[in-house]
């Protein structure tokens, strides 16, 4: 790479969209930064197994003869992203990590791709996942095992786990994530990298299987909050083809980082009540986050809302879409499938209606009581993870300080939880290990409180001071 290109890759991805506007650089130099940094560090990371480079070009020379939208929404003027491998890019292999898919070329792209392109995004390439985006450890039998650019022998968390790595080893600025149980807020706590959570229909997207489940959504991945909430602005709003998008607001969330109003009281809860394990290097790590907040001036108290039935509430909910989602696969590809899905569609076809519907009375239960904790609480604080990267052969987490888990989602609870809740949540970076491993802090806001989260998230990460620390390069080791 030349110094220029290696300048190029290092900066925010705000700071890149000004420089393409200002036409000081263009949006193939760009791209020709992102190509030469995907060809020096991803045969050792894995982030980006597919890459469009011709779609690309293509793209940028349409982006320079589009007239800029004027109305008020960021233009990303030929920023290179990723879109991971579960969402559609016309004319681009999509595998969604599975070998059913393994040759397929899309047709036509996600609306969320759509969304990105017409606010000048560029895409460089799919991201890795799990098959199907199942599980937080990114690795399937079509490409093979992400690793952390961190440390090449721990996982890049999953399901977005390719899109954090990338974003982590600088191969492009911006990358697209989805989340059901914490898929973009375990894979961003374990690259130190930021994924946000907004409510459910705040980015369209689809058609999907499902079009009306509200657990699953699309979000963005970003290096910096503000890289984040840049991105979050021009995936917003509504779409004819997904029943539950929501409008963009009539200002960006973007516009409101610096003005809004701090969080008066916080609340800290380093295990969620109790409901799982923690590691106590990753308590050590929150606990030092937690004194720089309280330094700064923030109010943090321990507290925590009532969430001890999240885990059976999410069991039944996930093997339900489970069956709406996969359940016709086992019965045409059983051979092909993973078991981890397989077991999944199994649960899901052992339930029937009293299960689902407890399951729905106790999750609004749930709801309304985290309403109420809304009510004398500005935000809620607690890990990411509940461990630190873990090693890339392991297929997940078994076993913290003695508690042992059943299966491979069990230790996701403390992203899975928050789900549950509905509410908005963001994972930023807040600290390392002394063995130099990645810690993230959740932020959660209250329902549809995306404008506060990603305000004190912003500030939260200034008071930090880590968005200058980058990775090393493959070649310099682990």
């Amino acid at each position: 790479m030349t110094p220029f290109q290696k300048e190029l890759i290092s900066m925010a991805a705000t700071d890149a969209v000004t420089r393409l506007r200002s036409g000081e650089v263009s949006p193939m130099e760009m791209l020709d930064a992102a190509l030469a940094r995907h060809g020096e560090v991803d045969g050792q990371i894995n982030a980006m197994p597919i890459i469009c480079a011709d779609r690309a070009a293509a793209k940028t020379r349409e982006i320079a003869a589009m007239t800029v939208p004027n109305d008020g929404k960021p233009w990303l003027a030929g920023l290179p992203i990723a879109i991971k491998d579960l969402a559609d890019v016309a004319g681009v292999r999509t595998t969604k990590g599975s070998l059913i898919h393994k040759d397929r070329i899309a047709e036509r792209s996600d609306i969320l791709v759509e969304a990105l392109e017409a606010r000048g995004a560029v895409v460089i390439g799919k991201s890795n996942t799990p098959e199907f985006g199942a599980g937080a450890h990114t690795f399937n039998e079509v490409f093979g095992v992400t690793r952390n650019p961190w440390n090449l022998t721990k996982s890049a968390g999953g399901s977005s786990g390719g899109s954090a790595a990338a974003l982590a080893s600088r191969q492009v600025w911006l990358a697209t994530g989805s989340d059901f149980g914490g898929s973009l807020r375990n894979p961003a706590s374990f690259c130190s990298v930021v994924g946000f959570r907004a409510s459910a229909g705040r980015v369209a997207r689809g058609p999907r299987t499902h079009s009306f489940g509200m657990m699953s959504i699309e979000g963005p991945m970003a290096r910096t909050v503000a890289d984040a909430a840049m991105m979050f602005d021009c995936q917003t709003g509504t779409h004819p083809r997904d029943p539950i998008s929501l409008p963009a607001p009539e200002v960006p969330f973007s516009a409101t980082l610096e003005t809004a109003s701090a969080p008066a009281r916080i609340g800290y809860a380093a295990d969620l009540g109790g409901i799982v394990p923690v590691a106590q290097d990753v308590r050590g790590v929150l606990s030092g986050a937690m004194g720089l907040l309280s330094a700064a001036g923030f109010d943090v108290e321990d507290a925590s809302p009532d969430l001890n039935d999240a885990s059976e509430i999410f069991a039944v909910l996930r093997a339900e879409q489970f069956v709406t989602n996969f359940g016709h696969l086992l019965d045409s590809h059983a051979d092909l499938l993973k078991p981890d899905i397989i077991w999944n569609i199994e649960q899901g076809r052992k339930l029937n209606a009293e299960n689902i519907g407890r399951a729905e009375r106790a999750r609004s239960k749930l709801f309304q009581r985290v309403a109420d904790w809304f009510d004398d609480f500005d935000l809620l604080l607690c890990p990411a993870t509940i461990v630190t990267p873990f090693d890339a052969d392991e297929r997940y987490v078994r076993e913290v300080d003695g508690h042992v888990f059943d299966n491979y989602s069990q230790w996701m609870a403390i992203c899975y939880a928050i789900t549950i809740t509905g509410c908005p949540a963001i994972s930023i970076p807040c600290g390392f290990t002394k063995e130099g491993l990645p810690v993230g802090l959740q932020i959660v806001g209250r329902p549809r409180g995306e404008r506060a989260l990603l305000a004190a998230a912003h500030r939260f990460e200034q008071i930090f001071d880590l968005s200058s620390k980058h990775s090393p390069d493959p070649d310099a080791g682990s």
